[in-house]
């Protein structure tokens, strides 16, 4: 799981690793034991957070439109291949 500083807590660590996950958490400055952390992986995160904001600029995702969870995926669905064809485009 990739969080930010704020979730960084021994129960919500211990949480995760009951269940399996391992917790991928930039430790705060005042901590004084400092568990594993990733950078590159933390990094990789961005990419998803900018995928979710340029699909927010669809109207009908960002205000949930479609009441219908089939209806919702599908057009997440369209937005997602609208702007991978637009990336792809561009380099093409």
């Amino acid at each position: 799981m990739l969080a930010d500083k704020a979730y960084d807590a021994d129960r919500i660590r211990a949480s995760l690793r009951e269940k399996g996950a391992f917790a991928n958490i930039p430790p705060k400055a005042n901590r004084r034991s400092k568990p594993y952390f990733s950078t590159w992986l933390y990094r990789e995160r961005n990419l998803i957070e900018r995928f979710f904001s340029k699909l927010k600029h669809f109207r009908r995702v960002a205000t949930r439109y479609d009441k219908l969870a089939e209806n919702f995926l599908a057009m997440v669905q369209l937005a997602s291949m609208r702007l991978w064809l637009r990336v792809y485009e561009s380099t093409a």
